[in-house]
């Protein structure tokens, strides 16, 4: 699910290309009804929902928080926070079977982020409603987080100024990773899968950095 129709198509053609089973539903998550008819399709599709992964999240605003305009405070909390509860409402009200959530949060929710302050909040609110909702649900639903490192996504690309790939050499120097280079979405849809699986069926209420050591 995502707002641009091509893009999951897309994803989604792939994914049944190889032999697995996909729909595509093209979603804004800052629409409840949009969340309540993502998650039925689920349903009607697949039999049962058992897993949630709130991957939807970001800011294009950047500068102090006193110079914010509230359209765009209000912007991310919509985006970053309240989408994520508005989700995990519709699912869990479908998994009848128990289930995982996976929510998206950042590196940047463990400190000051001067010209993000917003979006960092943003993200310690989405551990806080981590750790809530995985008291709340146990033991039929295990809830956790996932913190990404510097992964050269379009949004993130945008963030630091970055206007092509070519510019990430020099920015991962400056930025010195541990390991050495940027993140790719595989690692984070590497640890999605271990807190979706059988593997992780004793870890809820965690937040996992999975940041190159940074």
């Amino acid at each position: 699910a995502a707002r641009r129709a091509a893009e999951v198509e897309k994803v989604a053609a792939d994914i049944n290309a190889k032999g697995g089973r996909a729909i595509a539903v093209p979603t804004d998550v800052t629409n409840s009804q949009a969340l309540e008819a993502l998650a039925q399709a689920a349903v009607d599709d697949f039999g049962k929902l058992t897993i949630l992964v709130n991957n939807a999240g970001g800011s294009r605003a950047m500068g102090p928080l006193t110079e914010l305009s509230a359209k765009d405070w209000q912007d991310c909390v919509d985006l970053n926070i309240t989408a994520v509860w508005a989700a995990t409402i519709a699912a869990v009200k479908r998994m009848t079977e128990g289930g995982a959530i996976v929510n998206i949060s950042s590196l940047v929710a463990r400190g000051p982020i001067p010209g993000s302050g917003h979006y960092g909040a943003a993200k310690a609110a989405v551990n806080s409603l981590t750790e809530t909702f995985a008291r709340e649900l146990a033991p039929n639903i295990r809830v956790n987080a996932i913190m990404p490192g510097y992964i050269p996504t379009e949004v993130m690309m945008a963030a630091l100024g970055v206007a092509d790939e070519s510019g990430l050499p020099a920015l991962a120097k400056q930025l010195a990773i541990p390991m050495g280079t940027f993140g790719k979405p595989q690692d984070i849809g590497a640890a999605v899968v271990y807190l979706c699986s059988p593997a992780s069926g004793w870890v809820t209420g965690q937040m996992l950095p999975v940041t190159g050591g940074h």
